[in-house]
C-alpha cells in the first residue's frame, strides 16, 4: 500500500476498534501527524490512562509501552515493533541493578522513567527529566540516594542540587554522541542562535547550553523565546513539532560524532525509527505486538510512579 492508503486504513481501524494512537516526539513526522497525542513518554502514559479507548497504541519504544500498561492495566496496550528497545533502559538490566541496590541498602532508589518495568519495581521514586530536580530537592539533605540509569542526567541533577547521588553507569546512545566540536562550529556559524540541550547529554555539552530541559521543555522554551534561531541538542524528531509550532523560526539539529561518510545531518534514535506507518497499520489490524505485564510486577512498578505524582 502507498502512504495515503496506510493512513486511510489506520484511521478506519482506530475508529472501529476504539483505539487511541500515542506518539513520542522522537517518532518520524508521518507517525507524529497521524497520532491522537504527541508527547514525552510519561505524559503519553498518563493521558492514555485517562482515555476511554479500549486499545492504546504506543508509538515509541518498549519501556514506554510498559509504562502505559503499568498505568492502564485493564487496557490493551500495543506497540508497532516489539524490537523497538532503548539503549538507556538496556544499559540497566534489572538483575544487575538489583545487586547494586542490595549492595547499598541504606540508599533511597530514584530511577529515571526510561527504565524497564522490572527496574521500576526495584525503585522508591520514579522521576522524569522535567521533575527530577524538584523531587530530589524534596528529599532530606543527608539522605543517601542511588540514581539510575542515566549518569548524565544524574550528574546534571547533582550539579544543580548540590547532591552527591550514587550514579548507575548508564547512558542514551543518542545523547552520548553529540559532538562538542560540531556544536562549537555551529555556534560560531550561528552566533545569534540559542543552544537547547536535553539533560541526558554529557556535561561538556550542557555547559554550553542556553537552556537545559526535557523534550517538552525544549519545545515550550523555543515557542516562548524571543529568539528566532536554535541549535537543538536532542533527538532530531522533536524538530517536526518545533517547526509546526513556530514556522517562522529556524531549528538546526546538532550532529553526532560520526565517522566520515556517515549521515552527519542529525542525530536519530535507531530504536524510535523502527516504527513505521506499515507497522502501525499491522499493529492495529492484528492487535499485536501486545505489552503484557504480570499483575505482581505491575503493582510493584506502579508504586514509585504514584509517589512521583504525589511529589510533583
Amino acid at each position: 500500500m502507498d502512504k495515503q492508503k496506510y493512513i486511510s486504513e489506520i484511521n478506519r481501524l482506530r475508529k472501529e476498534k476504539n483505539a487511541i494512537i500515542m506518539a513520542h516526539f522522537y517518532q518520524t513526522a508521518d507517525i507524529q501527524d497521524i497520532a491522537d497525542v504527541v508527547g514525552d513518554s510519561l505524559a503519553l502514559a498518563q493521558k492514555a490512562a485517562k482515555t476511554d479507548a479500549d486499545i492504546i497504541v504506543l508509538c515509541g519504544v518498549h519501556f514506554m509501552g510498559e509504562t502505559a500498561k503499568i498505568l492502564s492495566p485493564d487496557k490493551k496496550v500495543l506497540i508497532p515493533d516489539l524490537d523497538a528497545g532503548c539503549s538507556l533502559a538496556d544499559s540497566c538490566p534489572a538483575d544487575e541493578f538489583e545487586k547494586f541496590v542490595k549492595a547499598h541498602p541504606d540508599h533511597t532508589v530514584v530511577s529515571y522513567v526510561n527504565t524497564s518495568a522490572a527496574v521500576k519495581a526495584l525503585t522508591d521514586i520514579v522521576v522524569t527529566s522535567t521533575n527530577a530536580k524538584k523531587i530530589v530537592d524534596q528529599l532530606p539533605e543527608n539522605e543517601k540516594i542511588i540514581f539510575g540509569p542515566d549518569r548524565n542526567l544524574g550528574g546534571y541533577i547533582n550539579s544543580v542540587t548540590g547532591r552527591n547521588m550514587l550514579l548507575w553507569d548508564g547512558a542514551c546512545h543518542v545523547h552520548e554522541q553529540f559532538s562538542v566540536e560540531k556544536l562549537s562550529k555551529l555556534k560560531q556559524e550561528n552566533p545569534d542562535a540559542e543552544i537547547l540541550a536535553h539533560p541526558e547529554c554529557k556535561s561538556t555539552i550542557l555547559k554550553m547550553a542556553d537552556y537545559v530541559g526535557s523534550t517538552q521543555g525544549i519545545l515550550d522554551y523555543s515557542t516562548k523565546s524571543d529568539k528566532n534561531k536554535f541549535l537543538v541538542v536532542t533527538e532530531s524528531g522533536i524538530i517536526h513539532q518545533m517547526e509546526k509550532n513556530n514556522p517562522e523560526k529556524t531549528f538546526i539539529p546538532v550532529p553526532p560524532e560520526v565517522e566520515e561518510g556517515s549521515c552527519t545531518a542529525c542525530n536519530e534514535c535507531i530504536f524510535m525509527r523502527k516504527n513505521t506507518l506499515e507497522k502501525l497499520y499491522l499493529c492495529l489490524r492484528d492487535e499485536t505486538p501486545e505489552i503484557l505485564i504480570d499483575d505482581e510486577l505491575q503493582k510493584k512498578a506502579v508504586r514509585p510512579i504514584v509517589r512521583m505524582l504525589e511529589m510533583s
